[in-house]
């Protein structure tokens, strides 16, 4: 990653902790470079009523999306959901009501901050079928081929490696698993200095793709089925849109149809003294490294 890259990145993370910490201290979240509150575009206004009054008052506080991921996500009882910079964990205790105790939801953040929130919002809402990770969602730390549904709001418009949060999310999905994600989206004829003036890397409008630029990317990654709706205006030429991807069934390879959730990175009892390889033809430490999940320790 290069250097601009990793400032960009610290900017993103110390402004969402002072976020965190905010609403921690009573106050309401932002994600612009100056304490204000988020407009009628972000938030948690963006969601239904009884969805807020069902969840902490934090985690609807910490809110700073620009819609609502688990209502176009369409997530079913039993499925394995992860939130790509869940931030406070709203998303991520809606998915888990919506998945049932069969189902699991994992929520991913780069920010120590944002994640005690969450775990705090998870205990207070007594989510027992939820994980929170620390991690960036360019090297997302979970096996392939184990996740259902991948969502997110109104994050990977954040990030610097967008074409690595695209393979990365292809990587963790099921084969037949799909993407329901609300994010920044700018038009075609914006040119990337245009929308730099509407936002910079600590704006909730930062980083965004274009619509052609997006599809590219999920397509180079992978996906098919792609769909891309704006559903409302959150700048001049920038909107925020649904956009739904799937990873076909054929992307299975042998070593990801086999693998299994005790064989975690292609290991039975992954990172604990008892841990031998799934294939007996390859060492533990061949079968991680073919595994490709990054689970090398």
């Amino acid at each position: 990653m290069s250097e601009q890259s990793t400032d960009l990145r610290e900017i993103v993370r110390e402004r969402y902790a002072a976020a965190a910490v905010k609403v921690t201290e009573g106050g309401t979240a932002w994600c612009g470079p100056q304490p204000v509150e988020v407009d009628e575009n972000f938030g948690s206004t963006l969601y239904a009523a009884d969805d807020r009054d069902a969840l902490p008052a934090e985690a609807v506080a910490a809110s700073l999306g620009c819609g609502n991921p688990t209502a176009v996500a369409e997530l079913r009882e039993g499925e394995r959901v992860l939130d790509l910079g869940s931030g406070g964990g709203i998303d991520v205790l809606l998915s888990a009501r919506r998945v049932g105790p069969s189902g699991k939801a994992h929520g991913l953040d780069m920010t120590d901050e944002m994640l005690a929130l969450a775990l705090a919002n998870a205990a207070e809402a007594g989510a027992t079928n939820v994980e929170f990770l620390r991690g960036t969602i360019e090297a997302i730390p979970l096996p392939a081929s184990t996740i259902d549904v991948v969502i997110s709001n109104c994050v990977i418009n954040l990030s610097t490696d967008k074409p690595a949060v695209f393979a990365e999310t292809f990587r963790v999905l099921k084969p037949g698993g799909r993407i329901g994600v609300l994010d920044v989206v700018a038009d075609d004829t914006l040119t990337p200095a245009q929308r730099g003036e509407r936002g910079d890397h600590v704006g909730c409008v930062a980083g965004a793709l274009s619509f052609a630029e997006y599809r590219e990317g999920l397509q180079a990654a992978g996906f098919t089925d792609i769909s891309i709706t704006p559903t409302h205006a959150v700048a001049d030429g920038m909107h925020s849109a649904i956009v739904r991807a799937v990873k076909p069934v054929a992307a299975a390879t042998p070593s990801e149809a086999t693998e299994s959730a005790d064989a975690c990175c292609g290991v039975n009892a992954c990172c604990t003294p008892a841990e031998t390889s799934a294939d007996p033809a390859l060492t533990v430490t061949e079968a991680k490294s073919a595994s490709g999940c990054g689970c090398q320790g």
